[in-house]
């Protein structure tokens, strides 16, 4: 099954987030390898793709797997998390319906 996870910042979280990075899209590539990333990308704290110094308010992630409990293990495992990056995680199932 599908699971969005759903992350929220804290404030000032660009240098953890930089610090972090490299462990953290090894984790999705992982998971875009073994077929099981449906997306996954930050939220920018201003209106730009490119934020700059306004950095991330959070990030989505929908990945495929066997049970809640494993994407939320999952999640709680996120070099994100260790470096303290995000205040608030949030998984639950997902459908997609579209496109």
């Amino acid at each position: 099954m599908l699971y969005a996870i759903i992350s929220e910042d804290v404030a000032n979280s660009l240098e953890r987030r930089l610090a972090a990075r490299p462990d953290h899209l090894a984790r999705l590539e992982a998971l875009r390898d073994e077929g099981r990333l449906i997306l996954a990308g930050p939220h920018p704290a201003i209106d730009s793709d490119n934020p700059g110094d306004a950095g991330f308010s959070g990030s989505l992630v929908v990945a495929e797997f066997d049970s809640l409990e494993e994407a939320q293990a999952w999640a709680d495992a996120d070099p994100y998390i260790i470096a303290g990056v995000y205040a608030k995680v949030i998984v639950k199932p997902f459908k997609k319906v579209l496109p």
